[in-house]
């Protein structure tokens, strides 16, 4: 290899071990972000409506997949401006209301831009997915200047994430090729878990309410009380199948 030719490789390198850094920094920022709202509401409001959180930037070779596919060259600021989901957010709550509070805080209080939110509750996909989706703009400060980093946040409740999680076990069980019979179970699993995401929603507006006028004795024991009557089922064979994906 010629020495021009070395050149032009590490240089080629440099550039990108730079663009996949600002996307682990940005989402390094956001996680900060998350564990001060996370400790605000603990010790200031004694509710954390996150539960966890769990982030990850796209290895290169899915990126580099996906960018086959969508016929993008290989250009940084090419691939920078058509992928748009190479940083990914996702942020667990209890309840629904959650998680609406958490988006208008992420970009009211830490002043995030949004460039696409995509609301996957209010209007669900035909095969029962439930999530909030939101595009947002990170600053990264590199030693070299700013650069403004697009991360996907997606916040869902327990039972959304559940389900999406046996939702994708499935589809890789049987290579994207699942039978009718189960995807109408799945979409059926999808109603009975948002019928849950309601009902806890509800209980949980009748507790604060009762929390604010009989104390904490009365709260503890109704909701003991209430959780111990709830029951939520899946078909059986979604949870076998779950139980083989782990």
């Amino acid at each position: 290899m010629k020495p021009i030719q070395i050149e032009q490789f590490k240089k080629m390198k440099n550039e990108v071990t730079r663009f996949m850094m600002m996307y682990q920094f940005a989402l390094n920022e956001l996680e900060t972000k998350i564990e001060i709202l996370k400790e605000e509401f603990q010790f200031l409001h004694d509710y954390n409506p996150i539960e966890h959180t769990k982030s990850r930037v796209k290895s290169l070779e899915s990126i580099m997949r996906k960018i086959s596919r969508k016929g993008v060259p290989f250009v940084l600021e090419d691939i920078k401006g058509h992928i748009k989901d190479i940083a990914g957010l996702r942020i667990t709550c209890s309840f629904i209301t959650d998680i609406y509070h958490i988006r208008d805080m992420l970009t009211n209080q830490f002043g995030l831009r949004v460039n696409e939110e995509k609301d996957y509750i209010g209007n669900p996909k035909p095969n029962g997915y439930r999530s909030l989706h939101l595009l947002v703009e990170v600053p990264v400060f590199m030693s070299d200047g700013q650069e403004s980093v697009c991360v996907e946040i997606q916040i869902r409740t327990i039972a959304m994430d559940f389900w999406a999680s046996l939702e994708h076990k499935i589809f890789y069980k049987y290579n994207q090729s699942v039978p009718a019979s189960l995807l109408q179970e799945l979409k059926e699993a999808s109603d009975s878990a948002n019928r849950l995401d309601l009902q806890m929603e509800r209980l949980h507006r009748e507790i604060s309410v009762i929390k604010e006028t009989q104390g904490d004795d009365s709260v503890e024991e109704l909701t003991q009380l209430l959780m111990g009557s709830q029951s939520f089922k899946l078909p059986s064979a979604l949870l076998e199948l779950g139980r083989e994906g782990n």
